[in-house]
């Protein structure tokens, strides 16, 4: 699918989408806990639809109603046939891949996790070294997937490196909590408390572990105490009566995705738009998208229920350059430099190295995507530099299968001296599949073709 964006003037107010990081994590806590959930405000975007999928085939009962998602869930105990296809498949979603294959371990069925798209590429070393230490059997194609897992995961003291992705981390811990309601595992014989330590280093992307602890605190999984991001320590501890009760959660407004409308409200809206539904205390990563546009002089006012934003008094013209370290928030590289293409100046964001195994290298893919709208971006070691203020130009380029790249292209044409043709434009459905509608709504001019 082809999307043309028009230049075009930005007003009213809309929702954000649903968090997909808060939605699968809280279909893996549903799958892990014994009993009801009851899934408020739940996500549909593909990544979303995967997870769903997922622990429907590890066990799960699936109810859908009105806009509510009721999970029913004894565990991981999967529903697979007896032959043939026996796994799951993650789609392109790398916090599914991630966080259900430790999940997966729970069981002591071999079971084949695989994916598609970009996720075939993405190493998977890291559980070739970590699950045969937990006792877990795994076959890998070389470092990535297929995978093939049998369990049961045997939670000991370990050392993990948290460098790549703290998706890894998320997995493992779910995992761990998920042990003491396994019927292959269980806790203490000796009602003694056997403590186990997961020592990470390198940790990346710290908020992202805050959202998974919250999580697991609020499904009334065992969660292990945080020794200041440097271990995590489980103790044997009675199940939480939380999990013979039906428990009610309400997935988070997506600040991703949201990012993408801020920003287009900071180059394209002179009397603001509004975004409603977003938690300004939520300990999402990305939430660190307020600063860089408090730093960017853009007109913004932050309120517990509504956010809202515009352009400066002076116009597109008083925009200004900023520095902005994302190697915690790596998601935000692309919403930035839609933002900074406006921005009179260098703006200089650090993290470069967060992006080499994202649906698609988006370093050099925004370099290279952006240099078409007339915007040179230059790679530095761990930094970008985006020289912005220069205008930005009608072109034609292509999402690259990129959900990420596609709204910032269409965020960037919103001021361009021309229309902006986006090839491969549906890669939106990954994590926001009314993104369009939504610019649409907030006056955009959308053509498809």
């Amino acid at each position: 699918m082809k999307v043309s964006i028009q230049p075009s003037i930005l007003t009213g107010n809309i929702f954000a989408p649903a968090s997909k990081s808060s939605m699968q994590r809280a279909c893996a806590a549903a799958l892990i806990r014994n009993g009801e959930s009851i899934i408020h405000n739940p996500g549909v975007s593909n990544d979303d639809k995967a997870a769903l999928d997922i622990i429907q085939k590890l066990g799960a009962e699936l109810i859908i109603n009105n806009e509510e998602l009721i999970i029913k869930s004894s565990g991981v105990n999967p529903k697979l046939p007896p032959s043939g296809d026996r796994g799951i498949n993650c789609g392109e979603s790398g916090l599914s891949m991630r966080m259900f294959t430790p999940i997966v371990a729970l069981s002591n069925e071999a079971i084949t996790i695989d994916g598609k798209g970009s996720l075939l590429t993405r190493p998977m070393d890291f559980f070739d070294e970590i699950l045969p230490q937990l006792s877990v059997e795994i076959k890998s194609n070389q470092g990535k997937l297929p995978l093939q897992i049998k369990g049961p995961i045997q939670p000991k003291s370990i050392t993990v490196d948290g460098s790549l992705s703290s998706q890894f981390l998320t997995g493992l811990l779910m995992a761990y909590a998920g042990a003491s309601l396994n019927p292959y595992k269980g806790g203490s014989s000796n009602g003694q408390d056997e403590s186990v330590t997961i020592t990470v280093t390198n940790l990346k992307s710290k908020p992202y572990i805050d959202l998974t602890l919250e999580v697991m605190k609020q499904f009334g999984l065992n969660v292990p105490v945080n020794n200041n991001y440097e271990s995590f320590t489980f103790h044997n501890q009675p199940i939480n009566q939380l999990t013979n009760q039906p428990i009610n959660y309400t997935v988070e407004g997506d600040w991703s995705g949201a990012a993408f409308l801020l920003v287009a409200g900071a180059i394209a809206a002179p009397n603001r738009i509004f975004i409603k539904g977003l938690d300004v205390f939520s300990t999402q990563a990305d939430k660190a998208i307020l600063q860089a546009l408090m730093d960017c002089g853009c007109s913004i006012s932050v309120q517990p229920e509504i956010i809202e934003v515009g352009l400066p008094a002076s116009g597109i013209a008083g925009l200004k350059a900023f520095q902005f370290n994302a190697t915690d928030c790596p998601d935000l590289f692309p919403p930035l430099v839609a933002l900074a293409a406006y921005c009179n100046g260098t703006t200089v964001i650090e993290g470069v190295s967060r992006l080499a195994h994202k649906e698609s290298n988006r370093g050099l893919t925004l370099q290279e995507e952006f240099a078409k709208m007339g915007i040179e971006i230059i790679l530095q070691d761990d930094l970008m530099l985006v020289k912005g203020g220069t205008g930005v130009h009608a072109a034609i380029v292509h999402s690259r299968h990129d959900h990420r790249i596609a709204m910032a292209s269409a965020v960037a044409a919103l001021q361009a001296n021309g229309n902006l043709e986006i090839e491969e434009a549906e890669s939106i459905n990954k994590s926001y599949p009314n993104f369009y509608d939504h610019l649409q709504k907030l006056g955009a001019t959308v053509q498809y073709s």
